[in-house]
């Protein structure tokens, strides 16, 4: 989307650039109701009531966050539900949404990190809910500069100095800034040309936020003495992300030599270079657990891993690597009973449940939840509906015997865990049987799954088992 220091109209070959055709019905644009927000909820309305005269329908949402932090918060609130519905009344097809975030930051969390997950997330669930295809934020060519030069002043690496991506692919959404590459003052000319109220945000003026710090204090300065600086650094930004393209591309190709099943291989961390083992690292790292590894991890583990024992571990947040049979497995926190429950080795800790159609259930006594899905799972094993209708959760009490596949004799738990290779963080979990009788039959078990004697015939219907544990890392 172009903005010129004089705009007269909207200039629609943005549509051709953000992919929105006739086939692309509803976009969201994040409206916090100031400046920058209100400009391009304005001109994709706009655009979108030209798209209207050209027989295309598409709709466009402003969606606003209400964080609760500024006592003009509920004033921001009326103002973009007024200045949408003004809109809307001239004829645009514009709808105004929004979400008041709950909760608070934990403890040793920044306001500024708390809001801004929340606001994604709450963005996210509005745009998802509405069924936009694209989600539009504001960011231009400044916001990126003062992105880089942060991150910079904090130590960071390639995907921090990469800044702000234009197009991005995240939970499911596309996420677009339209208008990274465009410096404010065209912004402002925009808003100034068409006579857009906006909001100032009170909190923008306040010194304890770092970025504040930056505009107030730093910027001015800094662009007096380089006044090329905001083009420059937004042009460095550009550079790291190729940069940072480059090292997923690399990542992926070693990835597909020295990960299997989710164990990365530990002669890769000797083979490779320094700077490419640090890299397949933490791209390894990202993937098992959802979260990009500490620097330190990184560098501990490149020094220790290769001559530790097998069973040695690296805490980390939410979790742990564990070294097992030559290779580096990532193991989740597992949170213990909640308070007031049976222990888990007690026999009492059993609980009867109905697993028969698909679905999830909860399972608070072992910290967990069951999802049951039609069809077999990757062994191709699944089991009959009935068999699940009245199952038992029990502990390991010893004896127990599993069969992984048809035809093949059943193993002691222990002989059967250590084959397949499951390390003892991920045996944690029930033995489910078919039943509560001396003679039920085990149904499944944890880091092998369903047991080879109950499986369905062939033809027969079936489904299968997934045992999502709950604590910090579990991403179910």
């Amino acid at each position: 989307m172009a903005v010129s220091a004089t705009p007269k109209t909207v200039d629609l070959s943005f549509g051709e650039a953000l992919g929105l055709t006739s086939n692309v019905s509803s976009i969201a644009v994040a409206y916090s109701g100031g400046r920058d927000s209100t400009a391009l909820l304005h001109a994709c309305a706009r655009a979108a009531q030209e798209f209207h005269a050209q027989g295309f329908a598409l709709r466009v949402h402003g969606l606003h966050v209400h964080h609760g932090l500024s006592a003009q918060a509920d004033a921001w609130l009326a103002h973009g539900a007024a200045q949408c519905e003004a809109w809307a009344a001239a004829g645009m097809p514009v709808a105004f949404h929004w979400r008041r975030l709950s909760g608070s930051p934990f403890a040793g969390q920044s306001v500024e990190a708390w809001a801004r997950a929340g606001r994604y997330a709450a963005l996210r669930e509005m745009a998802q809910a509405i069924g936009a295809d694209a989600l539009l934020l504001a960011h231009h060519r400044r916001d990126q500069a003062e992105t880089w030069l942060l991150q910079s002043l904090r130590g960071a690496g390639a995907a921090g100095l990469a800044g702000m991506p234009q197009v991005q692919w995240r939970d499911g959404m596309c996420w677009l800034r339209p208008w990274l590459q465009q410096p404010r003052e065209a912004i402002e000319a925009y808003v100034a040309h068409h006579g857009l109220a906006h909001i100032e945000d009170d909190s923008n003026s306040d010194p304890r936020y770092a970025r504040n710090r930056l505009r107030l204090k730093l910027w001015p300065a800094f662009c007096e003495a380089f006044p090329g600086a905001e083009a420059n650094l937004a042009q460095a930004a550009r550079w790291a992300q190729q940069g940072l393209a480059l090292q997923q591309e690399m990542a992926e190709v070693d990835a597909a030599q020295w990960i299997r099943a989710k164990s990365l291989s530990l002669e890769a961390l000797q083979q490779l270079s320094v700077v490419r083992a640090s890299n397949l690292l933490r791209h390894w790292m990202e993937q098992v657990s959802g979260h990009i590894a500490p620097a330190s991890l990184v560098v501990r583990l490149l020094a220790e891993a290769p001559a530790a024992l097998n069973g040695a571990r690296w805490p980390v947040t939410k979790g742990q690597v564990q070294k097992h049979r030559g290779g580096l497995m990532w193991c989740p926190n597992r949170s213990g009973p909640a308070k007031g429950c049976v222990p888990l080795s007690h026999p009492e800790a059993g609980r009867t449940m109905c697993l028969s159609a698909p679905g999830l259930y909860a399972c608070p006594e072992w910290r967990g939840t069951w999802r049951v899905q039609d069809g077999r799972d990757a062994t191709g094993g699944g089991v009959r509906a009935s068999l699940l209708s009245n199952v038992i959760l029990r502990p390991r009490e010893g004896g127990e015997q599993f069969q992984r596949l048809p035809g093949t004799p059943p193993r002691s738990l222990k002989k059967a865990w250590q084959f397949a290779g499951v390390p003892s963080l991920l045996r944690e979990g029930p033995l489910v049987y078919g039943g509560s009788g001396a003679d039920a039959p085990l149904i499944w078990v944890p880091g092998l799954g369903l047991d080879a004697r109950v499986w369905a015939g062939a033809s027969e219907p079936c489904l299968r088992l997934e045992w999502l544990p709950d604590g910090p890392a579990s991403n179910g």
